[in-house]
């Protein structure tokens, strides 16, 4: 199974803004709940946020508090995260998959997430 891809982090200012996409690569999202999860440096994969396969319904982890907004484009086949107000501990990879335990809210029920992309804030 091909990987998606993700992509759109670097290093930005606390405080500033950062839009992170996630395309598909082989099968398609269009059938599936996606996520995104992410770790930092000597630390576990957490869960970020994770939107349905209507993409009616969104979820996201606590300490996004308002800073994160999850999409779906269905006619591109894209995921994208909106990161707002940038923290010094937002810094970390991003990755998409998909999310086979909706409900959940766990990094631990996410397959097949790409390279992940980098998110580096500077305070």
């Amino acid at each position: 199974q091909v990987p998606p891809v993700e992509s759109g982090g670097g290093l930005v200012q606390a405080g500033g803004s950062l839009r992170l996409s996630c395309a598909a690569s082989g099968r398609t999202f269009r059938d599936r709940a996606m996520g995104w999860i992410r770790q930092a440096p000597g630390k576990e994969r957490e869960f970020v946020a994770a939107i349905s396969r209507s993409g009616n319904n969104r979820y996201y982890a606590d300490f996004v508090k308002g800073r994160f907004t999850m999409s779906r484009d269905t006619a591109q086949d894209t995921i994208d995260l909106q990161i707002d107000n940038l923290k010094p501990e937002d810094a970390a990879v991003y990755y998409c998959g998909e999310d086979r335990g909706w409900g959940k809210w766990d990094a631990s029920s996410f397959v097949s997430w790409g390279q992940g992309t980098q998110v580096t804030v500077s305070s």
